[in-house]
């Protein structure tokens, strides 16, 4: 069966440029087969039919476009030593500024237009090389991701979305927008372009304060005379470092390669579903290409309900529309599945019949790991499923994963008599940083008459007596409770008062302990009685039985 396919393929040239990242319009579905009829070229404010006109008759000027950069220069130039310093770390090497300034001939002329539009300088075009040498794949340490390196959060205000089938902080569109919002906003703040730069690095509000720690002290609040990090005092001087590498290569031996003052990309839209492949193949490029201009794309499926913007070369634009045109096979090969229920995904690859590498690796699951329920899963296609994605699924779907360790209950001990940590973790057969952490403490000793919280694994045989006198466990449903007076519970931590048990029956005030197999009409005994039974019983009481299955750790 064919797939409905509709594309919209818009160049981005000067006269048409937008302000910031809008997805086109999207044109009315239609046939494959007559993709031609709804796929345009848009320039310079007309219209240029591609059944009659030539993508490449697009082409402006042929001028190199780093004259253009340079031309839009606006930023006051910074002289000081850390700039030469910057300068001849790039000189000694060569090769580095030869692979960043090549990667970027795919990004330049976007970014310049969008600035020019902005009348913003177009300094801040070589901003990238300085974020991330022009790689939209850039992750940092601190979770800073694409070109413009945008950690989580500020990618979120700036409204790049970040869920399970793409990361906008690596689309060259989204985040060039945003990036550029971002600098206006801080240029408006400071009213000058070195702090905005600096606050872009390190945030407005550090160079807020530090602005106000020069105010106080009488001192100045420009660049230069602030204090901050060291990666922030040499940012505005790497800046200036390319600049000038970009003003005269030759001065430093640098050799920048030449780039055409065209579009290198348009972009496509599409309202169904396609497979990364696919899309790469259509457009005569490897997937390797495809994903440099798309990097966005975080599974192998692209899915039309979010309405994607997909780049493609300049060049391979007319070979996408013909290929398109031709083609008649399954333009996606994948979909979703709902976990329902906590599992490990080898036996749910096995449940739905899907090959457990594959299920792992297209959802990038760790080994180790257990889904959730309500997780989605992308998963392979059945041959006769025409369905796309929906856009409930494509909006809210998440990937939840917990640790697959063994079920464990949780249980409330209290200690006889002085005695080391290390030898409670010991008995029990846990580590001693487990024991230290499940109950908040460093120390090394417990005292008599503490509480301490221990988590075993369901069915681990527990020691024999005499040990530590167990409190409680986790509680099963319809158990019958007792309530113990609160002078034993006076010698417990104060964060565990009122919480050595949890299930029916507890009381604000006294400590819960269920009684397995009792049955539940016979009355509670009181406080009192309870209390010198507890005190006359020279075997320790087992306070709960064991719900199977309960995971606290």
């Amino acid at each position: 069966m064919r797939f409905f396919f509709s594309a919209l393929l818009v160049l981005t040239l000067a006269a048409c440029a937008s302000q910031g990242p809008t997805a086109p319009p999207a044109s009315d579905a239609s046939n494959p087969a007559s993709a031609t009829d709804t796929l345009r070229i848009t320039a310079a404010k007309q219209t240029i039919d591609v059944d009659k006109s030539s993508v490449d008759q697009l082409t402006t000027a042929d001028t190199d476009l780093w004259a253009r950069i340079r031309r839009g220069f606006q930023i006051p130039d910074l002289h000081n030593d850390l700039v030469d310093m910057q300068a001849n770390w790039y000189a000694q090497r060569p090769d580095y500024v030869q692979r960043m300034t090549e990667r970027s001939q795919k990004y330049l002329y976007y970014i310049v237009e969008e600035l020019e539009s902005r009348h913003m300088p177009t300094e801040l075009a070589l901003l990238p090389f300085i974020e991330s040498a022009y790689n939209p794949q850039a992750l940092s340490v601190a979770k800073a991701a694409g070109m413009w390196q945008f950690v989580p959060g500020t990618g979120r205000t700036y409204n790049l979305k970040q869920n399970m089938w793409q990361d906008e902080r690596r689309d060259v569109l989204a985040s060039t927008g945003a990036a550029l919002d971002y600098l206006s906003r801080l240029h408006d703040m400071f009213g000058d372009w070195y702090l905005a730069l600096a606050a872009y690095n390190w945030g407005e509000g550090n160079v807020q304060r530090a602005i106000a720690r020069n105010q106080a002290a009488g001192l100045p609040t420009d660049y230069e005379s602030l204090r901050m990090p060291n990666e922030t005092r040499n940012y505005v001087p790497k800046l200036q470092a390319v600049k000038n590498i970009v003003v005269n290569p030759q001065v430093y031996g640098l050799t920048l390669p030449s780039i055409p003052n065209h579009p290198y990309f348009v972009t496509v839209t599409t309202s169904h579903d396609i497979d990364v492949d696919v899309a790469a193949k259509l457009a005569n490029m490897t997937t390797d290409e495809f994903r440099a201009l798309n990097p966005s794309f975080k599974k192998p499926v692209i899915v039309g309900a979010t309405q994607p913007q997909i780049l493609l070369p300049f060049d391979n634009a007319s070979a996408f529309e013909h290929n398109l045109k031709a083609y008649d096979g399954q333009l996606s090969s994948w979909t979703t599945y709902p976990v329902t229920e906590r599992m490990r995904p080898q036996a749910l690859a096995e449940k739905i019949g899907v090959d457990p590498d594959t299920l792992m690796s297209v959802n990038k699951i760790p080994a180790g790991m257990r889904l959730k329920p309500g997780s989605t899963l992308v998963v392979p296609r059945a041959d006769d499923d025409d369905e796309d994605i929906s856009a409930d699924v494509a909006e809210s779907a998440v990937l939840a994963m917990e640790p697959d360790v063994p079920d464990t209950r949780k249980m409330l001990i209290r200690v006889r008599r002085k005695q080391s940590m290390a030898a409670i973790a010991a008995r029990y057969g846990v580590s001693l940083g487990q024991l230290k952490a499940w109950n908040k403490t460093h120390r090394n000793e417990a005292a008599a008459g503490q509480v301490i919280v221990l988590h075993v694994p369901v069915g681990k045989t527990l020691p024999a007596e005499p040990g530590p006198q167990k409190i409680a466990t986790a509680i099963p449903e319809g158990a019958r409770v007792e309530r113990i007076d609160a002078s034993a519970a006076e010698a417990q931590p104060k964060s565990h008062r009122g919480k050595v048990a949890k299930g029916r029956g507890k009381a604000s005030g006294t400590h819960a302990v269920a009684h397995a197999g009792k049955p539940a009409a016979k009355s509670a005994k009181s406080p009192a009685v309870a209390s010198k039974q507890a005190t006359k019983d020279k075997t320790p009481k087992v306070a709960a039985t064991r719900e199977k299955g309960k995971n606290k750790s």
